[in-house]
């Protein structure tokens, strides 16, 4: 009989003097605005409204006291966002401390549950 395995899923938030400054969702939206260059455009992606994205991201460089993202008014030249060297930083750091939590957290699964419904 094929039993499903047991897996762990895990979500990364970080908090910074006990506030929530970044995670999953703030996440997302800079990686949809550095592929779409512009947070408007990232916010339709995630059929969220353009003002929450925006006070979302303004309340992490707030908590952070770092510019995320780089804002370009619109005008002839349409505007839009693109990530500050420190955004760019944050968001690569926190994909690559995901990846290694994700893997360390699997061994740990093994190491301390393993599948009871394995055969020999």
């Amino acid at each position: 009989m094929n039993r499903p395995e047991l897996e762990l899923r895990l979500s990364l938030r970080l908090f910074f003097g006990g506030e929530k400054c970044f995670g999953p969702g703030p996440a997302a939206l800079l990686e949809a605005t550095d592929r779409l260059g512009s947070l408007r455009a990232a916010a339709a992606e995630a059929n969220m409204a353009y003002s929450k994205a925006w006070t979302s991201l303004r309340s992490c460089e707030q908590a952070l006291g770092i510019p995320l993202m780089e804002r370009e008014s619109g005008g002839r030249r349409g505007g839009g966002s693109r990530l500050t060297r420190e955004g760019r930083a944050l968001l690569e750091g926190y994909r690559a401390l995901e990846r290694r939590m994700a893997a360390e957290g699997a061994r740990l699964l093994r190491e301390f549950l393993p599948n009871p419904w394995e055969e020999d």
